[in-house]
């Protein structure tokens, strides 16, 4: 197996929104904010995926991971979104203003469409204002985090190296740059132990509580880290 990392592009787009589907469809967070099982409509699932897929295209690093020596190489095998860093303090360039709200007016009319397929919204919601309370708590660094808001490996895939080669796309960016990165996983065990083994520590445990039917969320930052290769050709 020879697994190659590559950028998100029009053409991956299919593929990587089945292996998201595929991946979360029994994830703590997606059955908790798509409460109501019956009422999960896939087809309104694709079509918001694809319209986050191609905002990420423009706004994000968004990474996908194939195997082009197998049978079947242009199959998407793992899926990752990073929103890039910005400083705390600056302010939202014109682009990024303008860019979100196209997403935003891409979200309303899916909606006017499709309806919420499934979608709790007030859990939404809930979901929303804890992370914007937690991440106005952890994020401290004036320069701004690599914020991993997705990572998943088809399930067939899983423990073959294929999540930590999408991780590494760009991990050592944000080490190079001496940058810290962070992630939520709606997982404890085992996502969080992989992710302490790539660098990541457990900073805060985000309760996304329901009238007492809650979802946790774990809060994990990472520092940057200096290779001893590097250390060695700074000295040289």
């Amino acid at each position: 197996m020879a697994i190659e990392v590559t950028p998100l592009t029009e053409q991956d787009i299919p593929g990587a929104i089945d292996t998201i589907q595929q991946a979360f469809a029994d994830d703590p967070y997606n059955r908790w904010i798509y409460d109501d099982r019956p009422k999960l409509d896939l087809t309104r699932n694709r079509v918001s995926l694809g319209i986050r897929c191609r905002w990420g295209i423009r706004n994000a690093l968004f990474h996908v991971a194939k195997d082009p020596t197998s049978s079947a190489p242009n199959k998407v095998l793992g899926v990752a979104m990073w929103l890039p860093p910005t400083p705390l303090s600056g302010p939202q360039t014109w682009d990024a203003y303008v860019q979100s709200w196209l997403l935003w007016f891409q979200q309303v009319g899916m909606n006017a469409y499709y309806g919420r397929g499934g979608l709790n919204v007030r859990r939404y919601w809930i979901w929303k204002a804890n992370q914007a309370k937690a991440q106005k708590e952890l994020w401290t660094d004036e320069e701004g985090y690599y914020f991993c808001n997705i990572i998943t490996v088809l399930p067939e895939m899983q423990g073959m190296g294929v999540g930590k080669m999408l991780f590494k796309e760009v991990t050592d960016r944000a080490d190079r740059e001496g940058r810290k990165c962070y992630l939520e996983s709606s997982r404890d065990v085992p996502n969080t132990l992989i992710y302490e083994r790539l660098g990541f520590r457990k900073v805060k445990e985000m309760d996304c509580d329901d009238m007492g039917l809650a979802c946790k969320l774990f809060c994990m930052v990472r520092d940057p880290q200096i290779s001893l290769a590097s250390l060695s050709k700074d000295d040289s």
